[in-house]
């Protein structure tokens, strides 16, 4: 099972993530889920790079990291957010798979 866990602080704005295992719904190469979640992941952190001046730390040793260095800017925050309805949208379809939680830190 593929699990993402998103932190957010007390106002509900998204201050890191992380998304670590495997979903197991198919083989290597066809499994759809794995490849939504990591789709979906690797295109939030390049358009945090290329659109945001957010300075986060990434760390992909095991799995994806990024945790916001400084609270982040209005345009990263609209991208967590659409980064966390697309996780929405995979835990619904796929609940056996990937399973999102939501931390307050």
């Amino acid at each position: 099972m593929i699990t993402a866990k998103v932190l957010k602080d007390g106002c509900g704005t998204c201050v890191g993530f992380s998304v670590e295992g495997h979903a197991l719904f198919d083989r290597k190469g066809k499994d759809i889920v794995c490849a939504a979640v990591s789709i979906l992941t690797i295109n939030t952190v390049n358009a945090l790079e290329t659109f945001t001046d957010a300075k986060f730390w990434l760390d992909t040793d095991n799995g994806i990291s990024l945790k916001f260095i400084e609270k982040p800017d209005e345009k990263a925050t609209l991208l967590t957010d659409a980064y966390l309805l697309g996780l929405n949208g995979i835990e619904k379809e796929y609940q056996d798979y990937f399973r999102l939680l939501i931390e307050e830190v």
